[in-house]
C-alpha cells in the first residue's frame, strides 16, 4: 500500500490554496485528489459573473504571486474586469494549478477510514492510500438543498441551479424560478433571454439588493477600510468582524448566529444583475410552494396564497445548506466519531476536527470560523491556519523525538 504524509481531496480553490501553502512550507509528502475547478465548470451556469468582489476573489498563495492582478497581467487578459465572469474565473484556477506545480490525481477518493496510524483512503480503481493527515476541501455540490415539497419529482420537470450550465433550451418554455438570492434571480435572467417566460417566488416580503448609492460611497477606496473586509462578506461593519475569523470565533456563539446570517442572507448584487433586467421578470413576493405533483408533462404547483402555477419547468435556487454526512467518501465510523454540530464538523486551530489529523475547509468551517469560510475570500486565512497548525504539529514531534532519543539510557545504563 502506498504511503504519504497529508492528502487533499478536492481541487477547488480552497483544495489548490491549501496545496500551495504546504508545499512551499512543509517538507511532507502532499497529495491533491480531485478535477480542478470541477465544480465551477460543471455546478454554475456558464454566463454568470462571480458576486464577490474582485480583491475577494483570489485564490491565495504564499507568496502572493498567482493573484488575478498577475494572471491579468502575465495571460494579456487585459480586459479581466470586475464583476468577474465565471469562465474567466475557471481559467484562472487551471492557471493557478498549473504555475504553481501542484499537481492533481484525477481518481475520485470513495472512502476514508481511520487506520492505526493516520486514514486509509480507498481511490474509485480500488486502490488504496495511508496517509498521516486529511484535508476535505470537497466543496458544497453534496449540500444541494430541494425543499421537500419537490421531492421524488423527476428532474425533467425540476433542477436546482446547480444542475444548469446552460439555459437555452428553455426557450419557448414556462419556468418557475423559486429563491430570493443571487443564484435564483441570475437563473431567472438568463432564462428571459433564452426566451423563456418566467414567474420567480420569494418567500421574503422583499429583494435585497447590494450596490445602492451609499453602499457604493462607502466602497469608495479612501474610505472602505473603515467599513469592510477585504473579502466584502456583509454589510458595513459586519464585513470587518468576518474578515477576522479568529476574533469572530471567540464572539459569543448567539452572536455569532445572528452575525452570520445577517451577512449571508439572500441578496442580490445589482453589478452583476441590474434592476433593470430583473424587471422584465414577474416577481411574487411572500409566496413559496405548499404542494408539487405531475401534471401531464408539466408540473403543477399549490402556493400558499391558494392560488397555483402549472408550467413546464421549475428551477430551485435554493442554495446549500451543509451536512457533511453527505460527504459519500467519509465511512460510518469516521462520521460517528466527529463532533458535529447540525451539519457542521466543531473544528479546531487549523481546522482540525475532533478527529485527529482530518481537517475540513471552505463551508463546512463557516460554524467554527465564520461566514468568510463560505467565498474564496477565505482561503488566505484558512490556508495560513492550515499551514501553521501543521509546521507547528511537526516541529513538536521533532523536539519530542530528539529529547526522547537522547534521554535513552546506552549500553551501560548511563545516560547518553
Amino acid at each position: 500500500m502506498e504511503k504519504t504524509d497529508i492528502v487533499i481531496i478536492g481541487a477547488g480553490p480552497y483544495g489548490l490554496s491549501a496545496a500551495a501553502h504546504l508545499r512551499q512550507q512543509n517538507s511532507a509528502e502532499i497529495r491533491l485528489f480531485g478535477e480542478t475547478m470541477s465544480f465551477w465548470e460543471r455546478h454554475m451556469p456558464s454566463e454568470m459573473h462571480l458576486r464577490s468582489a474582485w480583491d475577494g476573489s483570489h485564490i491565495a498563495d504564499p507568496d502572493n504571486r498567482l493573484t488575478l492582478d498577475v494572471y491579468r497581467r502575465a495571460n494579456g487578459n487585459h480586459r479581466l474586469a470586475f464583476p468577474i465572469p465565471l469562465q474567466d474565473f475557471i481559467n484562472y484556477g487551471h492557471w493557478f494549478h498549473k504555475q504553481g506545480g501542484l499537481g492533481a490525481d484525477r481518481r475520485k477518493v470513495i472512502r476514508v477510514e481511520q487506520a492505526v496510524e493516520g486514514y486509509e483512503l480507498t481511490l474509485e480503481d480500488g486502490a488504496s492510500l495511508r496517509a498521516q493527515r486529511v484535508v476535505v476541501a470537497s466543496g458544497i455540490q453534496p449540500f444541494v438543498y430541494r425543499p421537500k415539497v419537490f421531492e421524488g419529482l423527476p428532474t425533467a420537470l425540476v433542477t436546482h441551479t446547480s444542475d444548469q450550465h446552460e439555459f437555452a433550451t428553455f426557450g419557448g418554455k414556462e419556468v418557475l424560478v423559486i429563491g430570493a438570492g443571487q443564484s435564483a434571480l441570475e437563473a431567472a435572467v438568463l432564462l428571459h433571454v433564452a426566451g423563456a417566460r418566467v414567474e420567480v417566488l420569494v418567500r421574503n416580503s422583499v429583494v435585497h439588493w447590494l450596490g445602492g448609492r451609499l453602499s457604493q460611497w462607502l466602497r469608495a477606496k479612501p474610505i472602505s477600510w473603515m467599513f469592510y473586509g477585504k473579502g466584502e462578506v456583509g454589510p458595513p461593519g459586519i464585513s470587518l468582524l468576518t474578515q477576522h475569523p479568529n476574533f469572530f470565533r471567540r464572539l459569543p456563539r448567539a452572536l455569532q448566529t445572528r452575525l452570520a446570517r445577517r451577512a449571508i442572507r439572500p441578496a442580490v448584487a445589482e453589478r452583476v444583475v441590474s434592476r433593470a433586467k430583473v424587471r422584465d421578470i414577474v416577481i411574487y413576493t411572500t409566496r413559496f410552494p405548499i404542494q408539487a405533483r405531475v401534471a401531464r408533462d408539466r408540473i403543477r404547483i399549490h402556493l400558499n396564497d391558494g392560488t397555483e402555477r402549472v408550467v413546464d419547468h421549475v428551477v430551485l435556487g435554493t442554495g446549500y445548506r451543509v451536512d457533511i454526512t453527505q460527504y459519500p467518501f467519509l465511512s460510518s465510523t469516521v462520521l460517528k466519531k466527529l463532533d458535529i454540530v447540525g451539519g457542521y464538523p466543531r473544528l479546531a486551530d487549523g481546522f482540525e476536527s475532533s478527529l485527529p489529523g482530518l481537517h475540513f475547509l471552505g463551508a463546512p468551517a463557516a460554524w467554527s470560523f465564520g461566514p468568510l469560510m463560505r467565498f474564496v475570500a477565505g482561503t488566505e486565512f484558512t490556508s495560513r491556519s492550515l499551514t501553521q497548525r501543521i509546521l507547528g504539529l511537526a516541529r513538536s514531534s521533532v523536539v519530542q523525538g530528539y529529547s526522547e532519543h537522547y534521554s535513552q539510557p546506552n549500553s551501560a545504563g548511563a545516560e547518553r
